[in-house]
């Protein structure tokens, strides 16, 4: 077992992220070697990450306040414990359109060798 208390989990800029503040709570460099990591992330009013797309499987699930995913197929306002699947190289915007602040909960896979 590897925990990461709260407190004591790394925060990360992530790329083509505006006004979010991003943690690893589990990654390969905290943990055993899953094919996933974990993040949390607080998206501040106005804040986003940008359109961009990826080839790893996601998982985003939001525990407190909305968070607006939009991909090509349109858009879908997530609300507490609401969460949504993104498919490898699915192009994505993930935005707070509200005045609160949102907490985001991701697993992201990691590349297979």
């Amino acid at each position: 077992m590897k925990i990461t208390r709260f407190n004591d989990a790394p925060k990360y800029d992530a790329a083509k992220h505006f006004d979010v503040y991003a943690m690893h709570l589990q990654d390969k460099n905290l943990s055993s070697g899953a094919p996933f990591w974990v993040g949390f992330s607080h998206y501040l009013p106005g804040g986003k990450a940008e359109w961009d797309g990826s080839p790893f499987h996601k998982v985003y699930v939001v525990l407190e306040g909305e968070i607006t995913v939009a991909t090509e197929e349109g858009e879908q306002v997530l609300r507490q414990l609401d969460s949504c699947y993104l498919a490898p190289n699915e192009r994505r915007q993930v935005r707070n359109d509200t005045n609160h602040i949102a907490k985001l909960l991701y697993a992201i896979t990691y590349p297979t060798e």
